[in-house]
């Protein structure tokens, strides 16, 4: 007697479980069925909008283009470039100095039309080495007091102290890398 009891229990919560899965699954079709047949518009927030056009603003005024490499050198000394942008790598090649070579490039910022700033200097000894690269990126930096882009624009010239060399002169220009900060320090 108890098997057949059982047996109809079970039955019946097959029977409920099966229309509950099934009523759900009805209600889910219905759902998609309805949003298939709306059309989606979209909705237009402003503040996106104007992020949107001072991004594409951003990227029409920073149409950047590194210019071609036109090297200049004095003696062993060469950079790669007369102009560079702000933000923009100066690749300077020191290639077969003397062995009895010693010295400093000193690279000398702009301070007014007739006085310049020891930016950094780049010591060489042709005993150690005859021949290196050296990177350098002017950027803004306060402990260099260097507080805007304005400290940076201008005739830059390259030292050779130490040598009968004569000076590399390079510019720095208005024009900004992509990505690099411009913001006043100091």
């Amino acid at each position: 007697m108890k098997i057949p009891i059982i047996a109809g229990i079970i039955a019946v919560i097959v029977i409920i479980v099966v229309t509950i899965l099934a009523s759900y699954q009805e209600s889910d079709i219905a759902e998609v069925e309805d949003t298939l047949d709306k059309e989606i518009q979209p909705v237009e927030i402003p503040e996106i909008q104007e992020k949107l056009d001072e991004i594409e603003r951003i990227k029409n005024e920073n149409d950047y283009t590194p210019l071609p490499r036109e090297w200049q050198s004095s003696g062993p000394f060469e950079i790669d470039r007369k102009e560079y942008a702000i933000g923009e790598k100066i690749f300077l090649r020191i290639g077969g100095l003397d062995h009895d070579a010693k010295g400093q490039v000193t690279v000398m910022r702009p301070l007014n039309a007739t006085h310049y700033s020891v930016y950094l200097t780049i010591p060489f000894d042709g005993t150690q080495r005859d021949a290196f690269n050296y990177y350098l990126e002017p950027s803004i930096s306060a402990t260099r007091n260097i507080c805007s882009v304005d400290d940076l624009i201008g005739k830059w010239t390259l030292v050779f102290r130490g040598t009968n060399h004569q000076n590399l002169d390079f510019e720095i220009t208005d024009k900004v890398v992509p990505g690099t900060s411009t913001e006043p320090v100091c």
